[in-house]
């Protein structure tokens, strides 16, 4: 299923998107997308058999914002350098485990919302991301393969950075991390049933049309599976929980000098294979 909120900020209201691209309104089934769905095998299954049935209210798209696809996030766990190709662009070493770092959920904004250059930023970037879902409570997971039983779904995120804000000015780097809007997500959360291989996803960026990322999660240096599983050693994941899963190649960061860093005026857009699009306009904060 790919599932959706759709409405004004704060106010967004469930949503699915039928195998016919019409989209359906679920706030007669279901209150919101969230971690408490997410943990209901049964509500989904309700939700399951509304779409297959053809019978939910469709909604006029025209005009009508598409939200984040998950409300209410506990937390948003965060890989960096995991990718191969990333790493050898900014010039470090593969890590030997997992670099986790977190941004906070107040900085997930819909897919095409305004992204704000913070004051003071002369080097905000972009990053195109496979963002994990967790459907279930993971804690000391054993195993990849239980690691994967406890993903709900998957979706686009941007992880947008401020290099300088992140590297040098001093302690560690959620200050480049956690600038407000600096998390778009969606459009869609698309259930793990409908995603065979996390493994062989094409991720694009474009800035101001020019393709600028272009990989595959095949080049990631730990999978999803191993992801989950490594983070559950350290940390509950519940239901609701994101993991943003690290970038590949191609960031304003790794390019020569002067880097194309994002400036006020600035359009992004990104999508993940069978996850949808995003597009973003930069602004001044």
């Amino acid at each position: 299923m790919k599932l959706l909120r759709v409405g004004t900020a704060g106010a967004e209201r469930p949503a699915l998107l039928d195998a016919d691209g019409t989209l359906r309104d679920l706030s007669g089934i279901v209150e919101d997308i969230d971690g408490e769905l997410l943990a209901d095998e049964t509500a989904l299954g309700r939700v399951r058999s509304a779409a297959e049935s053809g019978e939910l209210p469709a909604l006029d798209a025209t005009g009508l914002r598409v939200g984040p696809p998950l409300g209410r996030i506990g937390k948003i766990v965060c890989i960096g350098l995991n990718y191969h190709d990333h790493a050898t662009e900014t010039g470090a070493e593969p890590p030997a485990e997992p670099v986790i770092f977190f941004k906070a959920p107040d900085t997930v904004v819909g897919p095409h919302d305004t992204v704000l250059v913070p004051r003071g930023s002369v080097k905000t970037d972009w990053e195109v991301e496979l963002a994990v879902v967790i459907g279930r409570t993971a804690r000391y997971l054993e195993s990849q393969e239980e690691a994967l039983a406890h993903v709900a779904g998957y979706a686009v995120a941007h992880d947008v950075s401020e290099r300088e804000f992140q590297a040098e000015r001093g302690g560690t780097w959620d200050k480049g991390k956690n600038c407000e809007t600096f998390n778009p997500l969606g459009p869609w959360l698309v259930t793990a049933d409908e995603v065979a291989d996390p493994q062989a996803l094409g991720l694009r960026l474009w800035v101001n049309g020019e393709l600028r990322q272009d990989g595959n999660t095949s080049d990631q240096i730990f999978s999803v599976a191993e992801v989950v599983r490594y983070v559950s050693q350290f940390m509950v994941l519940y239901p609701g929980d994101v993991i943003n899963t690290g970038t590949p190649a191609g960031v304003a960061l790794g390019m020569p000098e002067p880097k194309p860093f994002l400036r006020a005026g600035d359009v992004v857009e990104l999508e993940i294979e069978g996850l949808g699009r995003q597009r973003q306009e930069f602004k001044d904060a």
